[in-house]
């Protein structure tokens, strides 16, 4: 099955440098390229994508805003954000407006690869602890818990599912879940499943950003 990728980057040269990256690779194909977010919109409407690989600082439209207005549409491609500081505010908002992840422009091409496919598959790529670092960092601009509707939807959860979505947004992966909670590591990504299913959420960066919004985890990594 053939990866259908976007690449949206003021930067031409960076676009091709991308190009001739994941054109040697059987299982991908470039179908389309854009500027700006504003010509990213209107090549989507006509093109069909699995993957945008989205550059953040870009006129016209940046590419945040691109890609809340690309996440809420339905059926909608993932978004990989591309970035060129680690941690900076561009990636935070990136990840609250829907991307899967978020990557460093001067990744080596096999990571990006390796990231594009796992976005694809429905993992998020950017690990969770790189995620939390990302979060402690801007919870200062976070609402104060109590005040986000959505902490009620917390309530839909088990008590196991929200033991796991705690130690998720925390940085853990499935496997140390299971060793922390003694169960299996399938039944561990059975429980993140149905997080993700009863909270609409597309992968565990969302759940991460979910559990810091509403105070289930707090700065620092502690939890309320």
């Amino acid at each position: 099955m053939t990866i259908r990728v976007m690449l949206v980057d003021d930067q031409v040269l960076l676009r091709t440098g991308f190009r001739m990256v994941l054109a040697a690779q059987p299982d991908m194909e470039v179908v389309a390229e854009a500027g700006d977010g504003v010509e990213a919109l209107q090549v989507l409407r006509t093109t069909a994508v699995d993957v945008v690989l989205m550059d953040v600082r870009m006129p016209k439209l940046d590419g945040v805003e691109a890609t809340r207005r690309i996440c809420a549409e339905p059926d909608a491609p993932k978004v990989l954000i591309l970035t060129t500081f680690d941690l900076d505010e561009y990636a935070f908002s990136g990840l609250k407006a829907g991307a899967s992840g978020f990557m460093l422009k001067d990744v080596p091409p096999g990571e990006l690869l390796a990231a594009i496919r796992s976005v694809h598959s429905g993992d998020a790529v950017v690990a969770p602890s790189t995620t939390r670092r990302l979060l402690d960092r801007f919870a200062p601009m976070l609402p104060s818990a109590g005040k986000d509707p959505r902490h009620q939807e917390l309530d839909r959860l088990t008590d196991r599912e929200r033991e796991v979505m705690v130690l998720v947004a925390q940085g853990l992966s499935n496997g140390e879940i299971a060793g922390r909670l003694v169960l299996s590591e399938a039944t561990v990504k059975t429980h993140v499943g149905r997080i993700l299913t009863k909270l609409g959420l597309r992968d565990r960066v969302q759940v991460v950003v979910l559990a810091y919004e509403t105070g289930l985890v707090r700065a620092g990594g502690g939890h309320g």
